[in-house]
C-alpha cells in the first residue's frame, strides 16, 4: 500500500469520525498548539514619513539624517551646514509579522510609530524601507500612504485635543515580502508539535490521538509540551500528514484548579476545578460612627465671661450579623457562589474568604493575584 493511499484512507476515516457525534469539550488539536518551526517571524525597519501638514518632526537629527539618506538615493547632496526643517517630515520606526511559509511577492500589513515628537502621521506616505529580521537580513520592503485613526489638534495658546493615537498609523498590504524563511520543517528527523499550555494528560492524549488515527506508534510525548512524530522526509507527505493531525479531536485535561484576584480592579474568578473540604465561614461587617456635633454657649449677663465652644460627641457601633456558612466537603463552584451571595461578601470580602479557607487547608487551589 503506497503512502498517498495510506493518508487518504485516513482521510476518508477522519470524515466518518466527523459525522458521529464528538465527545464533550473535545477540541482540534490545531487548536492546541503550534508545530515547530511552523510560526511567523518579527521584522523591524526605520523610515522616513513626508507630506505631513506641518505635524512631523521639528529638528529631530535621526529624521534629518533620514532626509539626507533619501535624497541621496537620488543622487543629491545637501550644503554642509544646512539641516533641512522638517515640519512635514516624521522618522518612524516600521514593524511586520511575517507568516510562517510566506513566499516572495505576498504583501504583509505593517504598523508605522512616530520615533520623535511628531504630533501626527495623518495623511503621510512612507518612504520605501528595508524591514530586517533578528538575524539583520533583510525579509520584506514597505511602502505606502498611512491610514490613521487618531486625530490631533493644536490651539495657539498651546491647548491640545487628541482622538485615539494620531501618532501611529497602519498601511494595509504595504510591505512586499522579498525573501523566504527556511522553516526546515520537511528535512528534520522529527516533526514536533508543541502545546500552548504545558500539561502532562493532555500530551499524552495528543500523541494517543495521533497513533490511533494511523494505526500506529509514530508519535510520542517527550515532555509535558512536546509530542515528536515519526514522519517520512519529504514536504509533500509531511503537508498532507500534518494536515490530517491538525484536524484529529481529543479531549484536553481539566484546568488545574485555580482562583484569579485582580487587585486593581475587584475581579475574582474561579474556575470550575476549584472544590472546598469541610469548612465553616462567618463573615460580618463591623462599623464604629463618630460623630462630632459641637455647641455655644454663652456666658450669663453681666458675668465678664466670654463666648465659648463646648465639644459633643457621640460614638455608635453597628455590627452586621452574618450566618454561618457551613461548606460540605467536595463542595463545586456553584456551592461556593450560592454561599458567598448568601453572606453578602463584596468582591474584597471573597477575596478574605478565599484566603482563609486555603490558609485553613480548606481549598486545594492555587490563589493567583494579578
Amino acid at each position: 500500500m503506497t503512502r498517498l493511499l495510506q493518508y487518504v484512507l485516513v482521510l476518508v476515516g477522519l470524515t466518518v469520525a466527523s459525522l458521529i457525534t464528538v465527545p464533550a469539550h473535545a477540541e482540534r488539536i490545531k487548536d492546541l498548539g503550534t508545530f515547530q518551526g511552523v510560526r511567523p517571524n518579527q521584522l523591524t525597519g526605520y523610515g522616513l514619513v513626508v507630506g505631513l501638514a506641518g505635524t512631523g518632526d521639528d529638528s529631530l537629527d535621526y529624521a534629518t539624517q533620514g532626509m539626507k539618506g533619501v535624497v541621496a538615493r537620488f543622487g543629491l547632496t545637501l550644503p554642509q551646514g544646512i539641516n533641512p526643517a522638517l515640519k512635514n517630515a516624521a522618522a518612524v520606526l516600521v514593524t511586520a509579522d511575517l507568516p510562517a511559509f510566506s513566499k516572495p511577492g505576498q504583501r504583509l500589513d505593517v504598523t508605522v510609530s512616530a520615533l520623535g515628537k511628531a504630533k501626527s502621521l495623518r495623511g503621510g506616505t512612507l518612504i520605501m524601507t528595508p524591514l530586517r529580521g533578528a538575524d539583520n537580513e533583510i525579509y520584506a520592503m514597505a511602502q505606502g500612504n498611512l491610514a490613521v485613526g487618531g486625530l490631533g489638534v493644536s490651539g495657539a495658546d498651546g491647548s491640545q485635543v487628541s482622538v485615539n493615537i494620531p501618532s501611529a498609523g497602519r498601511i494595509p498590504g504595504g510591505a512586499t515580502v522579498e525573501r523566504a524563511v527556511a522553516t526546515g520543517f520537511d528535512t528534520a528527523p522529527t516533526l514536533t508539535f508543541n502545546l500552548a499550555e504545558a500539561d502532562l494528560t493532555t500530551a499524552l492524549r495528543v500523541a494517543d490521538g495521533i497513533n490511533r488515527t494511523f494505526g500506529d506508534q509514530r508519535a510520542q510525548a517527550t515532555d509535558a509540551v512536546s509530542v515528536n512524530i515519526a514522519a517520512a522526509p519529504g514536504a509533500t507527505d509531511r503537508i498532507m500528514m500534518m494536515g490530517m493531525i491538525e484536524n484529529i479531536e481529543i479531549k484536553p485535561a481539566d484546568a488545574a484548579a485555580k482562583v484569579i484576584v485582580n487587585a486593581r480592579t475587584g475581579t475574582v474568578v474561579i474556575n470550575g476545578a476549584v472544590k472546598i473540604h469541610p469548612a465553616a465561614v462567618a463573615h460580618g461587617k463591623l462599623t464604629v460612627s463618630v460623630n462630632e456635633s459641637p455647641r455655644i454657649v454663652q456666658p450669663a449677663p453681666f458675668s465678664r465671661g466670654q463666648t465659648a465652644m463646648e465639644p459633643s460627641s457621640s460614638i455608635s457601633i453597628d455590627q452586621e450579623k452574618k450566618p454561618m456558612v457551613n461548606f460540605k466537603g467536595g463542595a463545586s463552584l456553584t456551592d461556593i457562589v450560592k454561599a458567598v451571595n448568601a453572606i453578602g461578601a463584596s468582591p474584597a470580602d471573597m477575596v478574605a474568604i478565599l484566603e482563609a479557607l486555603k490558609q485553613a487547608g480548606a481549598m486545594k487551589a492555587e490563589l493567583v493575584v494579578l
